[in-house]
């Protein structure tokens, strides 16, 4: 059941957006997928997932309880290190650090 809902009625609209939702597996009441194509570097994509697909899957199939993106070994590294990345950019600015810092003003 949960397969053909996600082939019937949640694959076609995210297929429309330039993505596309793989079935990963079901587990302790929590359905696990993995978002592709445009889908997955999203910002819409949490929303999607969690007032959409998810909302769905609980209506009509009363023992998902969430449903939760998987992401590949690749993936979780790439955002590891770009979240790490991301902060030093934030230390160096709170330092002044920055070489945009000399042109603006304080």
């Amino acid at each position: 059941m949960i397969k053909e809902l996600l082939e019937t009625r949640v694959r076609p609209s995210i297929m429309e957006d330039g993505g596309d939702i793989e079935y990963r597996g079901f587990e302790d009441g929590t359905v696990k997928v993995k978002l592709k194509g445009s889908c997955r570097g999203c910002d819409s994509s949490t929303v999607t997932l969690k007032n959409g697909i998810e909302n769905m899957m609980r209506h009509y199939i009363p023992e998902v309880k969430r449903v939760e993106q998987i992401l590949d070994q690749e993936e979780a590294i790439a955002l590891d290190e770009f979240s790490k990345f991301e902060a030093r950019l934030e230390e160096k600015q709170k330092k002044g650090d920055s070489p945009i810092a000399q042109y603006m003003s304080p």
